[in-house]
């Protein structure tokens, strides 16, 4: 697992235990199945986000996840957010099994009450 982050780092540890759960809860012990991407894209996303609000943290949310069957071929991705480095931040988390990759970013801005 590789882990990429910026912005505050007080919520970091959170950010990155969810999506991995919800990864290894729905996919861990799966072999890739192009029928079922769009499901388990579909469930971690939604299970990280409902996890990360029932936090109760003053943020927004977005979440983004990618499966990727293993292959051989490369994938790249890249984020670039104009924000607040003091309060807002992202993270992504690339997690793999022997027939996978499956990256998961979060991102949490800050609401101003």
């Amino acid at each position: 697992m590789e882990e990429y982050h910026s912005g505050d780092e007080s919520w970091h540890p959170l950010i990155l235990r969810l999506p991995l759960q919800c990864i290894e809860g729905i996919i861990g012990g799966m072999d890739y199945n192009q029928n079922k991407v769009n499901q388990w894209t579909a469930s971690i996303v939604e299970h990280s986000l409902t996890t990360l609000v029932k936090q109760g943290k003053h943020f927004k949310y977005i979440v983004n996840c990618a499966i990727m069957q293993k292959s051989g071929a490369g994938l790249h991705t890249a984020s670039s957010c104009y924000w607040d480095i003091t309060t807002d931040g992202s993270c992504t988390v690339r997690w793999e099994n022997r027939t996978m990759y499956c990256v998961v970013s979060v991102f949490a801005v800050a609401v101003s009450l």
